[in-house]
């Protein structure tokens, strides 16, 4: 893949407006804490990933990236601050819930069922957004289904199992488990870590349609020449506190980035 200059921003490309979509939707951290006994891993975070674009979350491991995540997505709750969904208080959902209201995610971990093929991992995605196939929901969760597969590229693996994949298709497997709900926002956490030259060019180019249409996209990504070509926004994070946050270039260039990083900017392949 041909990476951007780190330091040069996302490339430009033609946006609609993604609040004459009505499915799109804002999510909000304000105040967002997080504690394991008398640590704050997460300490008043705020953060905002808004609709149209591409948000980054990045820092060195240990940061809070992850805790953060989980409290977005409802897998941890805040022990402080709240979360909003398109404006709506989501602090106190469950993940199912937030799943049901549009927030889908991936995770650093893959979390695929190894036993069931490429095909039905995907169809739990959409399954899970539209009620586990009743009668009527039938052809909309097939559709779902085959949608998403063809979008990553998966249709010549549907049949196949899961646990048969290298690391790099079950990270698109995943993903398209993720979008074949429709979320209206998405957690990506280190998407690219595994994949290929031809497929993390696969996935720039999905994830940039997803923002062309509408879709809140935040990911926690160690690949910073990814991060450079993509994100619009950038928040870094060290020691559970965001200490820069603004357009690519400029985080990427802010030396207090640089201070997280054990004094070394974070260069292109410098993961």
């Amino acid at each position: 893949m041909n990476h951007a200059d780190p330091r040069s921003g996302p490339r430009a490309r033609p946006r609609s407006d993604p609040s004459a979509d009505p499915r799109a939707a804002r999510l909000t951290a304000r105040g967002v804490v997080r504690r394991y006994g008398g640590i704050a891993a997460v300490a008043g975070v705020d953060l905002s990933a808004p609709p149209g674009r591409i948000t980054a979350l990045i820092g060195p491991n240990g940061a809070g990236k992850s805790t953060l995540f989980d409290c977005l997505a409802g897998t941890a709750r805040p022990d402080a601050g709240r979360v909003l969904l398109g404006g709506r208080d989501v602090t106190r959902l469950a993940a199912h819930a937030r799943v049901r209201l549009g927030l889908a995610r991936t995770f650093q971990q893959i979390a695929v069922f190894p036993t069931l093929s490429v095909a039905d991992n995907v169809r739990i995605g959409a399954e899970q957004q539209r009620g586990r196939s009743r009668g009527r929901d039938v052809r909309a969760v097939e559709a779902d289904t085959a949608r998403a597969l063809a979008l990553l590229d998966l249709r010549g693996l549907a049949a196949q199992p899961a646990g048969d994949q290298p690391t790099g298709v079950l990270r698109l497997v995943e993903l398209a488990r993720a979008l074949a709900g429709g979320p209206r926002v998405l957690l990506l956490d280190e998407p690219a870590a595994g994949l290929d030259t031809v497929q993390t060019s696969r996935l720039a180019a999905v994830l940039r349609g997803l923002a062309d249409r509408g879709m809140a996209l935040l990911l926690v990504e160690h690949d910073v020449d990814l991060v450079a070509e993509l994100a619009d926004t950038v928040y870094a994070m060290a020691d559970g506190h965001v200490v820069a946050s603004g357009p690519t270039a400029s985080v990427l260039a802010d030396p207090r980035v640089a201070r997280a990083w054990g004094g070394a900017a974070p260069e292109a392949g410098d993961n």
